[in-house]
């Protein structure tokens, strides 16, 4: 990296603390926040929202769908009642049709016998007669007769026309009755096909909070283990010669430096201050301040002129295409100035 040489150690393990962060970033998901356990928890929090939502519509189509079934097994009732009263019905027409049909045979019988008699004129009753008091006699018997069998016809005629005018009224009654049947039943339906709907749908809501659910549970391992990592490197930093952190820093920069690198051009310019960064490193040779919204913080990079960097720090000034780079004096960032450089992000 270009001014290493003059680097003085106490600038190594800066360097190596920041080539630490590049390794440890990808794998708490820093660089990625669509896959942070926050992300996760939130659409585990939105996910348990709308399965609640979802059980409190299952039990409204529960009581819907109780409702249309009671109403449907009343209308199945009301039609078999229904049924009966049209089967009494008809048995009593039939009864009807058979007794005028027996009665007009009686009458025709009768008639027949006062005309095999040859007395049915009334005038032939009176001749026919002995007294007058027979002739009365036979007068009454002829019109008991006749006024019994229209009697009976008539009685029969309006038996008939009542029979069929509830049949008639039974007939539209059993209509109407089917058409509310069918609609019942058509609501019964869909409403059985909505609750089976919400409740596969309840099932996926489920399936998603399990799958996220593990998704967390693997972002918590994988920081838990890069917490472990981190210090073990820690560890190993602390212990490691100028050379050999010169060497470690190189190796994992080529390492990072994987196939898929894009380029930006921007405006650099030099700085030379104390402290820590923003993201809680401290400053150091290869420390760069940018935009997180143009270049991600944790990004590392390749800055002509510069060497192997990585984005740790933000600041106010620096926005949209612009980055900062740290030098150890001031004299370094005075040289190297404000200048168009075309950087390789990895």
């Amino acid at each position: 990296m270009l001014g290493q040489a003059h680097t003085p150690r106490r600038r190594l393990i800066p360097l190596a603390a920041i080539a630490l962060a590049v390794l440890v970033a990808p794998a708490v998901g820093g660089a990625n926040p669509s896959h942070s356990a926050a992300t996760l928890r939130a659409r585990d929090e939105a996910i348990a929202a709308k399965s609640r939502a979802a059980v409190l519509g299952l039990y409204s189509l529960d009581e819907q769908l109780g409702a249309a079934r009671t109403k449907l097994a009343s209308l199945q009732r009301r039609a078999q009642s229904l049924r009966a009263e049209r089967a009494s019905l008809a048995h009593q027409l039939n009864v009807a049709k058979r007794g005028t049909r027996i009665s007009q045979r009686q009458l025709a019988e009768r008639l027949r016998a006062l005309y095999e008699d040859g007395n049915v004129e009334p005038l032939e009753v009176v001749l026919g007669s002995k007294s007058l008091d027979e002739a009365l006699t036979n007068l009454d018997n002829l019109n008991r007769v006749a006024g019994q069998g229209r009697a009976v016809l008539h009685e029969l005629a309006q038996a008939r026309e009542s029979l069929h005018a509830a049949a008639h009224t039974l007939a539209t009654r059993r209509a109407a009755l089917a058409a509310a049947t069918r609609e019942a039943q058509t609501t019964t339906e869909s409403l059985e096909r909505a609750r089976a709907a919400r409740g596969a749908y309840i099932s996926s809501l489920a399936t998603q909070r399990r799958m996220t659910e593990g998704q967390i549970a693997a972002l918590v391992a994988q920081a838990r283990a890069a917490q472990t990592r981190t210090a073990e490197l820690q560890r190993s930093i602390r212990a490691t010669s100028p050379a050999a952190a010169a060497t470690f820093v190189s190796s994992r920069a080529a390492a990072v430096a994987a196939p898929g690198a894009r380029t930006i051009t921007v405006s650099a310019t030099g700085y030379s201050l104390p402290g820590s960064t923003s993201s809680g490193l401290p400053v150091g040779w290869g420390v760069v301040a940018v935009d997180p919204s143009v270049i991600p913080l944790g990004t590392h990079m390749t800055v002509p002129g510069y060497g192997e960097a990585v984005a740790a720090d933000t600041g106010g000034a620096v926005a949209g295409s612009s980055i900062d780079l740290w030098f150890p004096s001031t004299a370094q960032a005075n040289a190297w100035g404000r200048r168009s450089v075309t950087v390789v992000l990895h």
